[in-house]
């Protein structure tokens, strides 16, 4: 991996650390406060750590699927959550990671899936031995 890919593979490393930490904080000191909201928050951890090591491990077999699913769920998390933020703030009167399309983060968590997603539709792995040997019989 080089050039963009390493710069990818270090901003969800980043976002991976700030995620796990704010979510861990959150939820020892003021879990009760907002379940949802904190929750949230450890499910986006959890997801950052995946595509991060799916990112990394992409040329493996099996990893650039994991890596599609995990960016897949970033996407549709951030702007689920991002939209009920903003049509029902009630909800997350206590911020997450997703609130408000990633506010607290300067709107990576928005825009990151977009490259993610870019940079394995442009770096698709080989198919596998059993995938080839399904096309040859085509």
């Amino acid at each position: 991996m080089t050039g963009i890919g390493r710069v990818l593979v270090f901003v969800y490393g980043v976002m991976a650390l700030a995620a796990t930490g704010r979510s861990f904080v959150q939820i020892a000191e003021r879990f009760a406060e907002a379940p949802l909201a904190y929750s949230l928050s450890a499910a986006s951890a959890v997801v950052y750590i995946l595509a991060t090591l799916a990112l990394v491990f992409a040329r493996r077999p099996g990893w650039y699927t994991v890596a599609w699913i995990a960016i897949g769920f970033e996407l549709v998390g951030v702007l689920v959550v991002g939209t009920l933020s903003v049509v029902l703030p009630e909800l997350f009167q206590h911020p997450t990671v997703w609130s408000l399309y990633g506010i607290g983060y300067v709107f990576v968590p928005l825009v990151l899936p977009f490259f993610g997603l870019w940079w394995l539709i442009t770096h698709r792995t080989p198919a596998s031995g059993a995938d080839r040997a399904g096309e040859e019989a085509r």
